[in-house]
């Protein structure tokens, strides 16, 4: 009976580590596609990448820590990278995480 408690404690703690992670992984995510977006339309660049993805990292609150932030735009995509820390309920764990995001750039034809 009495190791039924530790067991039930690190099943309990690893689900949450698991959420956590997803939750950065998310956060990751929307700050590329914040970033990518602003930059595939027509006159876009990749400062506005980096202004958009920027502010939308400011929204995200500690959902991820250490943020980098990697625009590129070329004449056919644009692309976005973001990586990060995610937080960590586990001691000595720091799990990390980057997103990637494309699209095409808007071209009038």
């Amino acid at each position: 009976m009495i190791i039924w408690l530790p067991l039930l404690f690190s099943v309990m703690f690893l689900a949450m580590q698991g959420a956590l992670y997803y939750y950065g992984r998310s956060a990751a995510l929307t700050i590329a596609n914040a970033g990518v977006r602003a930059s595939a339309v027509e006159h876009g660049t990749e400062g506005d990448c980096q202004a958009a993805a920027s502010a939308m990292a400011g929204k995200v609150g500690d959902a991820l820590t250490g943020i980098t932030i990697h625009c590129t735009r070329s004449t056919d995509t644009a692309n976005a990278v973001v990586g990060g820390s995610t937080l960590s309920v586990i001691p000595f764990v720091v799990p990390a995480t980057e997103q990637h995001s494309s699209l095409p750039v808007e071209r009038l034809t």
